[in-house]
């Protein structure tokens, strides 16, 4: 009887938030991993709780020559991957009063070019791993457009075009293609926000619960649900409302960061 092999995943933006949630709810269900950020630091620590798990593979993904290097990396140790998830990213917000382009050049860069640098790295070993399967984190600020949200509604509604059109290019090579959109999460950065978050959720509860619904192979994981059931309507009428975070965040000043 064969024994099927851990699936070997590449999970980016692996050093905070939900990445380093996401990290060790996978290393706790005896995946091989392979794990990229910026900092360091936070991943040599992971490294040493699981020594036989973990492939370090820190880079800033927004240089594709690092990701090139990260991609040779992972060739050379493993040979190929079964699951990718590109999570790395950031978020800054636009005063429309002082209009910079550099945040949009800046968010697009490392939330949408970035991911396309990774995609273009890991496709190759996907074709020839088990199972494959893409996914990607964009968030629910692509249902409904938000004060200050510029650059990053612009670069996670991107993401979710760019995963939409792959789903459909990739298909025919049995390689899954999910979308997750989540609501407000706990990060660190996100207590930065001087806006209100409702119905956020922990990065630790969002973690388990991409992971679990990842074992489907779903198309698209959207949480929280009653979060989300008040956006998707609002974002349909031709004159929809301000919801009351959206009021907060356009009467605030200054820029934060978050991953709504």
């Amino acid at each position: 009887m064969s024994i099927t092999p851990p699936r070997r995943v590449w999970l980016t933006g692996a050093s905070s938030g939900i990445g380093a949630a996401l990290a060790e709810v996978l290393l706790k269900s005896g995946v091989q991993l392979a794990v990229s950020a910026r900092s360091v630091e936070p991943l040599q620590t992971l490294e040493k709780r699981y020594p036989d798990q973990l492939l370090l593979a820190p880079g800033d993904l927004t240089d594709s020559r690092q990701v090139r290097e990260i991609g040779e990396r992972i060739t050379q140790t493993w040979g190929s991957l079964d699951t990718v998830i590109l999570n790395a990213g950031t978020c800054e917000y636009v005063d429309a009063q002082a209009f910079d382009a550099s945040i949009i050049e800046r968010v697009v860069r490392t939330n949408l070019l970035a991911s396309s640098y990774c995609i273009d790295v890991a496709l190759p070993l996907l074709r020839s791993g088990l199972q494959p399967h893409l996914v990607g984190i964009a968030s629910s600020v692509t249902f409904l457009p938000l004060p200050r949200a510029e650059a990053h509604g612009a670069s996670k509604a991107g993401m979710r075009d760019l995963f939409e059109s792959l789903r459909i290019d990739l298909a025919d090579e049995g390689i899954a293609v999910t979308l997750v959109s989540p609501g407000f999460v706990d990060p660190p950065q996100a207590r930065q926000n001087d806006f209100p978050m409702p119905l956020r959720w922990s990065a630790e509860k969002a973690a388990d619960h991409i992971c679990e619904q990842l074992r489907q192979r779903p198309l698209e994981i959207v949480f929280p649900a009653l979060f989300m059931a008040g956006l998707w309507p609002l974002s349909r009428r031709p004159k929809r409302p301000q919801p009351a975070t959206g009021k907060s965040m356009a009467h605030t000043s200054g820029h934060g960061k978050g991953n709504p």
